[in-house]
């Protein structure tokens, strides 16, 4: 008997907001029931996870599980939210998911060093990208076991 899957919040951090709407209806396509949440770049992303700003209240900006990052965001680019999460013993155990354009192979390997646990170019297709969004639904939230997200509320 399987056990029911823990809630997890997912935050995207993309400046996007076409890639945020398509990202939204993919999860819905997916039947991903996950509490998604957004932000459009770095700077908001660490405001979210530092509950800085508008994001002072827990239960309206609870900590994520899995947060899905674009690279190339104004003010502060994922490359730098990353070795900021990363660096912060806090967040370290959230998982890191690039979600973006780039297929630079610099890019992966800066990425990868930047301990993210996955590295995904951005599907052309609406069809391409509900597959994503199954796939990372099925790998990240059934099979794999999350840590707690260590929000105590506070």
């Amino acid at each position: 008997m399987t056990q029911p899957a823990k809630p997890v919040t997912i935050l995207m951090a993309d400046d996007d907001p076409d890639d945020r709407q398509l990202t939204l209806e993919a999860f819905e396509e997916a039947r991903l029931a996950n509490d998604l949440r957004f932000v459009e770049d770095g700077a908001e992303l660490l405001d979210y996870l530092h509950r800085r700003g508008k994001y002072t209240d827990p239960k309206s900006s609870p900590r994520p599980g899995i947060i899905l990052l674009d690279l190339n965001m104004p003010r502060k680019d994922g490359r730098e939210a990353l070795a900021e999460i990363k660096a912060d013993p806090r967040f370290r155990a959230i998982r890191v998911i690039v979600l973006t354009t780039s297929k630079a192979e610099e890019d992966v390997n800066r990425i990868y060093t930047l301990s993210a646990a996955s590295y995904i170019t951005k599907p052309v297709t609406f069809e391409a990208l509900v597959e994503v969004v199954r796939t990372l639904g099925k790998y990240w939230l059934e099979i794999v076991e999350l840590p707690d997200n260590g929000d105590t509320g506070t």
